[in-house]
């Protein structure tokens, strides 16, 4: 089974509608799949009040959890805090911060501002994580993301070095812009292997991170 806490649909940069995306899921062994669209102020009120309605089409008529999610992308990084909080109240289930991927321009501060969130629930792509980065992940108990993603999964190796050496929790997600994106195949086994993790450290995080990730979110 799979879970996926990191998906796009047209609501922001991708191909499919929120209820396309988890139907082609379902089809994929998708046990689980997060809707997170690019968002910040200019419309985040919006997208959740959509995603939450194809959600929970789905749950009602497919067996899969559809979790509504943000990512909240390439703000002011100390504005973090208070659009995150807002993603919450909104019903946003979870929320991610788009990390400082090396591909593309994301204001400094913006890993350390996401990992001392209380609001925040995963830190996409990170980029080149620091240990210091790796540490406030494991204090807050916010998860790190290993990538499938073209260019953002540059860093992969990097950052499951530093999360496991610090003790971190990682999961692997897709960050899939289409139902082609979406994992198949064993695919997402092979992005965990290929970022340098044993098949030991893999299975912990399928068996273990996925699960207690379900749990934080859906407490």
């Amino acid at each position: 089974m799979i879970y996926d806490f990191h998906t796009h649909t047209f609501l922001s940069d991708g191909v499919n509608s929120p209820i396309e995306l988890i139907r082609c899921a379902h089809i994929y062994g998708y046990a689980a799949i997060a809707i997170t669209d690019h968002v910040s102020y200019s419309n985040i009120d919006e997208i959740i009040k959509a995603v939450k309605k194809d959600c929970q089409l789905a749950e009602k008529y497919w067996e899969i959890k559809a979790i509504p999610g943000v990512e909240i992308t390439n703000v002011p990084a100390k504005s973090i805090n208070e659009m995150a909080k807002y993603a919450k109240e909104c019903g946003a289930v979870m929320v991610a911060v788009h990390g400082q991927t090396m591909v593309e321009p994301v204001e400094e501060g913006t890993n350390f501002q996401a990992l001392s969130c209380p609001y925040v629930d995963l830190l996409a792509h990170p980029g080149l994580l620091t240990d210091e980065e790796a540490n406030l992940a494991v204090k807050n108990d916010i998860y790190i993301e290993i990538t499938r993603r073209q260019g953002h999964s540059l860093s992969n190796g990097l950052v499951a070095q530093k999360g496991i050496r610090a003790g971190a929790k990682l999961l692997v997600n897709s960050d899939s812009h289409s139902h082609n994106d979406l994992y198949r195949e064993g695919m997402q086994r092979k992005i965990a292997l290929g970022a340098g993790l044993t098949e030991e450290q893999a299975d912990y995080i399928f068996s273990n991170n996925t699960q207690n990730f379900l749990k934080k979110i859906l407490n």
